[in-house]
């Protein structure tokens, strides 16, 4: 019993060892999130994708 309560404890130590990589994580995340739109902000942006967006709405809605 005690060895199972030592090995718990051991257990309960480690998982805390790694708090900071969730912070990481998230930047990580937040940071891919930022540049993805970025880049749909420019692809929508641009005149070529801009006429044939409005070309399928158009023709979505006749």
């Amino acid at each position: 019993m005690h060895r199972l309560i030592a090995r718990l404890a051991a257990l309960r130590a480690d998982a805390g060892r790694d708090d900071g990589m969730n912070t990481a994580e998230y930047a990580v995340g937040t940071l891919a999130a930022v540049a993805f739109a970025g880049v749909l902000l420019k692809v929508l942006t641009s005149p070529s994708i801009q006429q044939s967006l409005a070309r399928v709405i158009t023709e979505a809605l006749k």
